[in-house]
């Protein structure tokens, strides 16, 4: 076994440096020896035998256990070497076998995404402690991908940036009502009321952490009567709107259920309505779920493709009038991610344990990882049901969009002279040519 993990090592890893002792003592090196030397140790045969047979899920599994040490470097500097060039032949005999078997059964019942199911898979992970997410997210506790307009923008900038995108894509106008499917804490859903001029917003989520705080963020902001969040799966929505906006929950629908979900947003989209969802996915074709992430982190989650979601689309009799592809935005935020929950720590030590902090480790830099080298993005699709719904030219999302940034602006000079929340007519955007 020691010969074949020397082999699937010396395919792999092509550039860096890096150095493996197994088990037994014996050291091999791999990569053109540039850079800095990344150094990882297995403590038991038994782990080598994993990580040949299953790396996708035993990799994860055995840095969990503390059976895989990373002696030099971190976890990510390993998942580097080990992904900036990989390619799936390049994987050993057993392990391309398992990923085939995956990719042949990916829609089956572990994608069975029905209510029940849904609810305790977003349960598992969105109703930890709220204070883990604090250690790591922005101050508006943004849970998905930001929008980098400058290298040197902060994480705070890039996830004011994103809503700021998304609404400028969305066309809100001060009559419209909005529902936010997966509304998480309430961030995109107030900055829609707040900066957006919206009538209305109703957001929508399966957690009830992200509830109780989604609800107190509009009460203390004194909009709670117009924007207002309710426990429910987006299958049990009534009602007419005029905007509908998804942000990091398409990925928890599954592909039984692709259809059923834009039929549903359909049948809530009034006839001149427009839809936005911004969601992860694969650019290379279809692919299956990440068996360690699948266990730990996102049960029944699944990334679509391009070509999953457009014939979705359009067989609920919507129309795709745009699509934007963000190529290592998410990345970028995973890194911020992960370096500020580094930092904390010894905090998330003080809420969970050592085993639970070598899980969030690997997760945040195997994703990062992912949206590095295994083309993974992120798709912001516009969809409407007529054609006449948004203008003609793109141009209008530029300029809605330096809109929105001189409203943050204006917005922000109120909250620091007005102490007592006043009631006031939202003041609508500049209307648009089409």
């Amino acid at each position: 076994m020691e010969r074949l993990l020397s082999k699937v090592f010396s395919q792999l890893v092509q550039r860096g440096s890096l150095t493996v002792v197994t088990a037994r003592g014996r050291e091999w090196t791999f990569g053109d020896g540039t850079g800095e030397e990344v150094r990882v140790r297995f403590l038991d045969p038994a782990a080598q035998r994993a990580l040949v047979l299953n790396p996708e899920l035993r990799l994860g599994e055995l840095f969990m256990d503390g059976r895989l040490i990373v002696e030099r470097g971190t976890i990510y500097d390993f998942l580097k070497v080990l992904l900036q060039d990989a390619r799936a032949e390049q994987r050993s005999l057993p392990a391309r076998v398992l990923g085939k078997l995956r990719y042949l059964t990916r829609s089956t019942v572990s994608r069975n995404n029905n209510r029940w199911r849904s609810r305790r898979n977003v349960a598992h992970h969105y109703d930890l402690d709220h204070r883990l997410y604090e250690m790591f997210l922005d101050a508006d506790r943004q849970y998905s991908c930001a929008y980098f307009e400058r290298p040197d923008c902060t994480l705070d900038e890039a996830q004011i940036a994103k809503k700021r995108l998304i609404t400028a894509k969305l066309l809100v106008e001060p009559d419209s009502r909005v529902l936010d499917i997966g509304s998480g804490w309430g961030g995109l859903a107030l900055y829609i009321k707040e900066i957006g001029g919206a009538r209305q917003v109703h957001g929508i989520t399966l957690s009830s952490e992200q509830l109780q705080i989604a609800r107190e963020r509009a009460e203390a902001a004194g909009v709670d009567d117009s924007v207002r969040f309710m426990l429910q799966d987006y299958r049990e929505v009534e009602g007419s709107f005029d905007r509908i906006v998804s942000v990091g929950m398409f990925e928890h629908v599954g592909p039984r259920f692709y259809h059923a979900y834009f039929d549903k947003c359909r049948q809530l989209l009034k006839p001149d309505g427009i839809m936005v969802m911004h969601t992860i996915g694969h650019m290379d074709g279809p692919w299956y779920p990440n068996p360690w992430l699948d266990k730990y982190i996102f049960p029944g989650g699944h990334l679509p493709a391009l070509s999953e979601i457009i014939p979705a689309v359009e067989r609920a009799g919507l129309i795709v009038t745009d699509v934007e592809c963000l190529r290592m935005h998410y990345a970028e935020t995973l890194l911020n991610w992960r370096r500020r929950f580094m930092e904390k720590r010894a905090e998330a030590l003080a809420l969970y344990d050592e085993r639970f902090c070598r899980m969030w480790e690997f997760y945040l830099a195997c994703c990062e990882a992912a949206f590095r080298f295994q083309n993974v993005a992120v798709f912001q699709v516009q969809c409407a049901r007529s054609a006449y719904a948004v203008p003609l030219t793109r141009g209008y999302i530029a300029e809605r969009y330096e809109d929105l940034r001189m409203r943050e602006t204006e917005f922000a000079a109120r909250q620091e002279t007005v102490t007592v929340p006043a009631s006031s007519e939202p003041v609508p955007l500049r209307k648009q040519r089409h």
